[in-house]
């Protein structure tokens, strides 16, 4: 277990031997506190959970006999649920063709999504990953910090031909963005940033080209629903944030692009050196777990 908050909250005392909890003094982001835990483990499989996510009793069991069920499954997604809401925070993920990854079902009743089946990725607030699949693929990419990093990870794995399970007996109750706030302007940055990272990472040159028109379709929509004082922009909106500073948020994000651009360029030829897929078969797996656009900006 790692507590990455530099709180000193979590403590060992009376703790079973077999669990280590490692403290650290700052928070490194999501993706390199699990690569710690996977570094001083040797366990087949490995778990992520929020320190805002509530497991029900079972959780990990489910997770675990369904992934040893088939030999391609590389991750489980768990059925997430809004604390105190009744309705589905994730079942799965989606993708729309900008890049931006949003919760399958979210907002749902959970009940619509009682039945085991495939899905793109895991959300990374609940989820089981196998051992021999990030040996193969790498780990979380830490320069993700915070959001996103599930979604590189879970495309760079569909890639390498792993496939990813929904596990609907494994549910987890949780507390929505409450590590960088809902509509704060640090999630807008690294999601809207670290979009731009996956999509040079993990699209084909066909899905490539396409993603700017995308992107701006997704702007628009951005645009009208703040005038509604509706969506994630209403919600920035709504927290004392001007349309100027969206505005800058966007640029910051692009710079940061382009200043990682030798990085990203690098580990897109290690990806596509490891694929055993496609692009025809990748860009398939696109469609068939998307999300519209405007769903994207509602959300």
């Amino acid at each position: 277990m790692v507590d990455n908050s530099g709180s000193g909250l979590v403590r060992s005392a009376g703790l079973p031997e077999a669990i280590r909890i490692v403290e650290n003094q700052t928070n490194l982001g999501f993706g390199a506190a699990f690569n710690q835990s996977f570094r001083l483990s040797r366990a087949p499989f490995l778990a992520t959970l929020n320190d805002d996510a509530v497991p029900a009793p079972g959780w990990l069991e489910a997770l675990v006999e369904a992934i040893e069920t088939r030999a391609d499954a590389g991750m489980c997604a768990s059925r997430v649920v809004l604390a105190g809401e009744g309705k589905l925070d994730s079942a799965g993920m989606l993708i729309a063709g900008d890049g931006s990854s949003k919760q399958r079902g979210h907002g749902r009743p959970p009940e619509e999504y009682a039945w085991p089946e495939e899905v793109l990725f895991a959300s990374g607030s609940a989820a089981l990953y196998r051992r021999t699949m990030l040996e193969e693929v790498g780990l979380f990419d830490e320069d993700f910090f915070l959001y996103c990093e599930d979604t590189d990870l879970g495309l760079r794995a569909r890639w390498a031909g792993w496939s990813c399970l929904y596990v609907p007996n494994a549910i987890v109750e949780h507390r929505y963005s409450h590590s960088a706030g809902r509509g704060s302007p640090l999630k807008a940055f690294y999601v809207e940033r670290n979009r731009l990272f996956v999509v040079v990472k993990n699209f084909p040159a066909r899905a490539l080209w396409k993603v700017p028109f995308f992107a701006a379709v997704r702007y628009f929509w951005h645009v009208v629903l703040l005038a509604r004082g509706q969506g994630t922009a209403g919600e920035l909106r709504r927290g004392g944030h001007s349309a100027w500073e969206l505005a800058r948020i966007v640029l910051a994000a692009h710079a940061g692009l382009w200043g990682a651009r030798r990085r990203l360029a690098i580990q897109r030829r290690v990806i596509r050196a490891k694929r055993r897929i496609s692009p025809r078969e990748f860009c398939r797996l696109l469609r068939a777990h998307a999300i519209g656009l405007h769903e994207v900006a509602a959300l």
